[in-house]
């Protein structure tokens, strides 16, 4: 009996239902991280950019990448960071500049108008790290052990594209 079927039997064990509780909050997280970026600029005034830009921008901070590097780095899929970073451009958050040694490739760097943003996206995040740990959501021994497991998790299935397809 697969895994499936057993849980479509009601046959779950604890620990399946607990992953799978885990992979639908992680989800959820990730949607709401970018709600509350959403917000932050509704109510800053900023309305030319998504919260998926403001985070490529926040990622990549004073770094100049690629948008290989970028998705090599896991932040982002091929087509979405290359649409993203053609935007962000256009809108004059980022240089872009051809590779001097590969011409296909171009390398992209914060504007001051990008580093704005970056920096907007870094204050709010010290807000809520600080909220967290003065309303007793998340000390730092939490937070240590949370991005330990994810970490391992990612090995995990980092592990399981590598070495099993």
């Amino acid at each position: 009996m697969t895994i499936y079927n057993a849980m479509q039997n009601g046959d779950r064990t604890g620990f399946m239902t607990s992953y799978l509780d885990a992979l639908a909050l992680v989800e959820r997280l990730h949607r709401l991280l970018l709600d509350v970026i959403k917000d932050e600029f509704e109510r800053t005034g900023v309305l030319d950019i998504n919260a998926v830009q403001a985070l490529l921008l926040f990622n990549i901070g004073d770094n100049e990448v690629t948008a290989g590097e970028l998705k090599s780095r896991g932040y982002y899929q091929g087509s979405n960071v290359s649409y993203n970073l053609k935007k962000l451009v256009e809108m004059g958050y980022m240089h872009h500049q051809r590779c001097e040694i590969d011409r296909r490739s171009v390398r992209v760097r914060l504007t001051p108008k990008g580093r704005r943003i970056r920096d907007m996206v870094a204050e709010l995040f010290a807000r809520h790290a600080e909220g967290m740990q003065d309303k007793g959501v998340l000390g730092p021994d939490g937070v240590t052990e949370i991005s330990s497991s994810l970490r391992r998790v990612e090995r995990y299935w980092t592990d399981q594209i590598r070495y099993i397809y």
